[in-house]
């Protein structure tokens, strides 16, 4: 029965969701009510229930079809030119959407030729040197991590391509690895000014230096900042909870799956044996240096735009193609004059790396058609009435645009999308305060909370949901079964969610980051140590 609750706790979510929307407003008025959430309700839930994506994904967007077909009485043809012509065509077709595509498949590529040079091999064979126990491993993935702060996409393949083979050394779980790898790409790319995250915050923030806004808000950015604390505490502490538990269990036992699919395409061999760290660490030199001039050069740096407004200005998805494609020639290149690879084999490569990356692509391109599909019901206009009425509640307005980003970031599967939606709201309610700002060049603290509550509950809600992209490269990246990946890592999300709502109502009140910070770590150390003494007695009851 234990194993059936979740199953029905979500169908029963779906029902009463579903009920929720036939009262608010009838299907024919869906656009910018209730139902403009349905589809992705829908596609989460039956993912949670079936533990399959893809038919999960495909109903959601079919669903969001059929409803936007009825409001706008387009009939049956309707629903297949929503779906069809003006989700699945148009986002393949987006020349961002492209340009995020071929990052991933350049990624891949590098990734790839890493493992074929032996530059994997050779910092594996280091590391399980100098790696002796599983805490060690874990900690060495979150550092990885930590380094690796330009983009979330790249440090999610990358980390898991490189860590991979050690923490299956120390018997650590592809879902604890797929939790370690996604608790350090969004929440460390959130809070580091030199990022495409950065680039895309600040891009929505006008009147203001987006850039400096943006460092602002990063010491009351929750729950990066808790995520890390949590990392940091799971690995070391070896205290886990939830599903989670019972995957880090079997993975003791040599399991490293549990119940997910173990047949993930194979990564490329060495096929020459003079591979060495450097040849690991170079590339990903290579691919941050040039992703990072890409970035700027689209911003217009090298046409005499300062550095600071070029990155603020940048297009991240152009920028990180055409920085990415150079680098790749480059580590082509340098593998070639390092004679650890011949030309065939990096070109061999390509279509290795490619195929790699297909499941993430059809993920993806499911989860951004699911996305059309809530933008043509309009749910960004649903969710801007109910943060617009609430902006009343002036003392607890960061902890509800906290919550709603949260779930408009889960129900989305975007958190540049919530930004997107969410930022230019609070920046119309504090417009007065931000345009004195723009002179005398002090932002009031309560625009710098109420930014940051947004940024965190978008990056909360994107690490909880199924369909977001950062939580499908995660899972790509440690080759664990997506659903595992999700089922597992929800619980400690919502923990630190938990704690981030505490400190965001602790803010209202007290805009003084002192003050928030530390109530908000003291709370989180708190609940920690509290699920460990919990874990120790359920231990020594089972031993007796």
């Amino acid at each position: 029965m234990k194993k059936y609750i979740g199953k029905i706790i979500a169908g029963a979510f779906i029902v009463v969701f579903f009920i929720g929307c036939c009262i608010q407003a009838p299907v024919s008025e869906a656009v910018g009510s209730l139902w403009s959430l349905f589809p992705p309700v829908i596609a989460i839930g039956l993912a949670l229930i079936t533990k399959e994506v893809y038919s999960s994904l495909f109903i959601g967007i079919l669903s969001g079809g059929i409803i936007y077909a009825i409001s706008q009485s387009s009939g049956f043809e309707g629903v297949f030119t929503a779906v069809v012509k003006d989700g699945i065509i148009a986002n393949i077709s987006d020349s961002y959407n492209v340009g995020i595509l071929v990052f991933l498949v350049v990624l891949g590529v590098i990734v790839v030729l890493m493992n074929k040079a032996g530059g994997s091999r050779a910092y594996g064979e280091w590391a399980a040197a100098h790696i002796k126990t599983r805490r060690g491993a874990q900690l060495s993935t979150f550092l990885l991590g930590v380094m690796i702060f330009v983009d979330d996409y790249f440090n999610c393949l990358t980390v898991g391509s490189v860590m991979r083979p050690v923490t299956d050394k120390h018997n650590v779980s592809r879902s604890k690895l797929a939790y370690l790898i996604d608790a350090t790409a969004a929440p460390i790319c959130i809070i580091a000014p030199i990022s495409s995250w950065a680039a895309a915050v600040s891009g929505t923030i006008e009147g203001v230096n987006g850039i400096s806004l943006f460092i602002s808000t990063i010491p009351y950015n929750l729950y990066a900042l808790l995520t890390i604390l949590m990392v940091i505490f799971m690995a070391t502490a070896d205290s886990d909870f939830g599903p989670m538990k019972l995957h880090e269990d079997n993975a003791k036992k040599g399991d490293l799956f549990t119940s997910g699919r173990k047949d993930f395409e194979d990564d490329a061999e060495p096929i020459r044996s003079k591979g060495k760290v450097i040849d690991l660490i170079l590339p990903v030199i290579f691919l941050i240096i040039f992703c990072v001039a890409g970035m700027i050069y689209t911003g217009g740096f090298f046409s005499g735009t300062n550095f600071i407004d070029a990155f603020a200005g940048c297009d991240a998805a152009w920028g990180l193609s055409l920085g990415s494609v150079g680098a790749l020639i480059v580590i082509i290149f340098y593998f070639l004059l390092r004679g650890v690879l011949k030309f065939r084999e990096c070109m061999d490569s390509i279509a290795a790396g490619f195929k790699q990356m297909v499941p993430a692509i059809l993920i993806l391109t499911f989860a951004w058609t699911l996305k059309t599909m809530t933008n043509s019901l309009e749910a960004g206009t649903f969710v801007s009435g109910i943060v617009e009425s609430a902006t009343a509640l002036h003392i607890l307005l960061p902890v509800i645009l906290f919550l709603v980003a949260v779930g408009l970031s889960f129900a989305t599967g975007t958190s540049w999308g919530t930004f997107g939606i969410l930022i230019p709201i609070v920046t119309s309610v504090f417009s007065a305060e931000l345009a004195t700002a723009s002179t005398t060049g002090e932002i009031p603290q309560m625009v710098i909370v109420c930014i940051s509550a947004c940024l965190a509950g978008a990056v909360c809600g994107d690490h909880c949901s199924p369909i977001s992209d950062t939580t499908i490269m995660a899972s790509t990246g440690a080759q664990c079964d997506h659903v595992n990946h999700v089922s597992t890592q929800l619980p400690y999300a919502l923990t630190v969610a938990g704690v981030c709502a505490v400190g965001y109502v602790i803010s209202g009140f007290i805009q003084n980051v002192f003050v928030v910070l530390g109530t908000s770590i003291v709370l989180m150390l708190a609940v920690m140590f509290l699920i460990k003494f919990i874990n120790k007695r359920k231990a020594n009851k089972n031993a007796k």
